[in-house]
């Protein structure tokens, strides 16, 4: 498997370094850059082409959000996950308009940050789950679209996800929907985690549920 190439930006030269320190232990990931700033971070996808920008929100010069926007504007094919300190409505909502396929906070554990890259890369998008539920309440206050209506939310499912969630819904184990779908378990465990935080739910039971709301099944 080619390692999926990804740039770091951030205005903490310590942090990017420890950052590019903890995804050099995945054998699928390679760090092909890092910038300290938006402007830098546009030169950045430009000349080293990654496949994933890790990309802080509040820095100097050019910000995160105006970087998100005016690279998904020159290099559509690169995915931008947020990586940031902040998870207020502001932030959160300009980002994604912006063009970002994930929103994660730099709290995140390893694991969960390193699957959010591989997630990214194929084009699947994560968000924390306190960032997930806001989505899901903004979407509550809006009134409900003329039928047929379309998938209320901000980040769709993947095809995976949504046959991983049919066979959830089912009352499948993690270990029945691997071998149904010939995955790992552990892959399952990851697709069942982004579809609690996509559909901003706390467990297996109300994902179904509120899935089954949103027409998803």
């Amino acid at each position: 498997m080619t390692p999926v190439r990804v740039l770091l930006v951030d205005d903490q030269a310590l942090f990017r370094e420890a950052l590019a320190t903890l995804l050099a232990t995945h054998d699928g990931i390679d760090v092909v850059g890092e910038a300290g700033n938006g402007e830098e971070a546009l030169s950045g996808v430009a000349s080293v082409r990654p496949d994933v920008v890790l990309m802080d929100l509040r820095m100097p010069v050019l910000d995160g959000v105006a970087a998100t926007r005016l690279l998904r504007l020159e290099h559509p094919s690169v995915q931008v996950i947020a990586l940031t300190t902040f998870d207020d409505d502001e932030d959160v909502f300009a980002a994604l308009r912006a063009g970002a396929v994930g929103y994660l906070l730099k709290d995140v554990s390893s694991a969960r940050l390193i699957e959010a890259v591989l997630a990214a890369a194929r084009g699947e998008s994560v968000l924390q789950p306190s960032v997930a539920a806001k989505v899901v309440a903004r979407f509550a206050q809006l009134p409900d679209a003329p039928e047929p209506r379309p998938q209320p939310l901000v980040v769709p499912l993947s095809e995976r996800e949504r046959e991983v969630l049919r066979l959830l819904a089912d009352g499948r184990s993690n270990r029945e929907i691997a071998a149904k779908l010939f995955l790992a378990e552990g892959t399952v465990k990851n697709h069942v985690t982004n579809l609690l935080g996509k559909l901003g739910a706390r467990d297996r039971t109300r994902a179904a549920l509120r899935a089954r709301d949103l027409g998803l099944l």
